[in-house]
């Protein structure tokens, strides 16, 4: 069943990154008749090779992934039913680990220069969800190990980070308001605008990547009550891929080599 979903056939992913196209030039289009501009030219090109280099990474990188979460799970003492079930249960433990790596990524140095790609950018609209760290496949199978030694099955946990992703490119959003009720319970682009701001309200919050109970539960959500300020706080910018994602190792390795003197 899990496997289904990651091999699913190629008209439907053509499908999905057609509807992706069409809905960043419908954005654009109305973030300019808005007088809220929300994309540049060059950081839509910046993020876009990233993506695409990022999908040669990704599959440069699934033997070690799959590897590593196959060896947790064969060392795992009961494995959940291959049903609709097992997948909920995979599908909510793969949402909630995002969140706590999530988090951890924004409060330990060495993580964050992995994420810190995600938040180089001074703007916010669909594409800055394509701007991911290529070497994030790296340290992935340890942040998912506790859900595969409790028996999911690597596949599931694939899967779902992978609707968890396509989920969350409609929340780098500047256009759309807020969603009522549903504020606190999912993540929306008004919650995840909160996340990418350098606001000092805002800082580290909001961490959820379907479901942001985790951040009530654990008091890291803040509603969005002033216009975030877009990007991170030591005032990066940069349209250089390669310099996007080593920019944080630069920083990270230099702090580490000035406290040793």
């Amino acid at each position: 069943m899990f496997n289904e979903i990651l091999k699913s056939s190629p008209i439907v992913w053509i499908t999905v990154v057609s509807l992706y196209f069409i809905a960043i030039v419908l954005d654009w289009i109305w973030s300019e008749a808005r007088h809220r501009p929300s994309y540049m030219v060059k950081d839509v090109v910046a993020n876009t090779v990233i993506l695409v280099s990022g999908m040669f990474a990704r599959f440069l990188f699934a033997g070690w992934v799959v590897l590593c979460l196959t060896f947790f799970y064969q060392i795992a003492p009961y494995h959940f039913p291959d049903n609709a079930f097992g997948f909920l249960i995979s599908f909510l433990l793969a949402d909630f680990l995002y969140y706590w790596q999530h988090r951890l990524k924004h409060r330990n140095p060495f993580f964050w220069a992995f994420h810190v790609v995600h938040h180089s950018s001074r703007q916010l609209n669909f594409t800055t969800g394509f701007r991911l760290s290529w070497f994030d496949p790296l340290i992935k199978p340890f942040l998912y190990a506790p859900a595969v030694l409790i028996g999911a099955q690597p596949s599931a946990i694939l899967a779902s980070l992978v609707l968890n992703l396509l989920f969350q490119f409609w929340v780098h959003n500047r256009n759309i308001g807020k969603l009522g009720f549903l504020e606190g319970i999912i993540n929306t682009p008004s919650g995840h605008r909160v996340h990418h701001g350098r606001n000092e309200a805002y800082l580290d919050r909001n961490f959820g990547g379907v479901l942001m109970i985790w951040d009530r539960l654990f008091g890291t959500y803040v509603p969005e009550e002033e216009e975030p300020e877009f990007g991170i706080t030591g005032g990066f910018e940069s349209y250089n891929p390669l310099w996007i994602q080593l920019h944080g190792f630069n920083d990270f390795f230099r702090r580490k080599k000035k406290s040793r003197g």
